[in-house]
């Protein structure tokens, strides 16, 4: 019932920057946390931040800190992942995921209940 779309990702060359969107239907989008995850090939999804309910608080993992920001607007159920200073490591699939619950790890992908397909990501070096 509840679907998540990414939009956004491209081909991009390092140190550009790149925005990525995801579009929530079918729930409640403000009852959601909302994460961004990303997989290499060859490699485990990784977590890449997290942004709570109302927005009012976020969390990244530290490849990314100081260069990823995570946004969200309510009223278009949309999140966002702002990347700026791109680098080659950085290409991936990338994920948006909600988070019905109230507790658990945020940055476990265990811990999410939806997901979109993906969006890929390349940054060439």
């Amino acid at each position: 019932q509840v679907q998540l779309v990414e939009s956004g990702g491209e081909l991009v060359q390092a140190g550009g920057s790149l925005r990525l969107s995801c579009a929530v239907s079918g729930g409640t989008f403000s009852t959601y946390r909302m994460g961004w995850f990303r997989q290499a090939p060859g490699k485990e999804r990784e977590f890449v931040g997290t942004i709570s309910r109302s927005g009012g608080s976020t969390y990244y993992a530290d490849s990314v800190k100081g260069r990823f920001t995570i946004s969200r607007d309510n009223a278009k159920n949309t999140v966002y992942l702002q990347m700026n200073t791109l680098k080659p490591e950085d290409t991936a699939v990338y994920s948006c995921s909600a988070k019905s619950g109230l507790s658990g790890a945020v940055d476990s992908p265990r811990e999410y209940d939806y997901w979109g397909q993906g969006t890929q990501v390349t940054v060439s070096s």
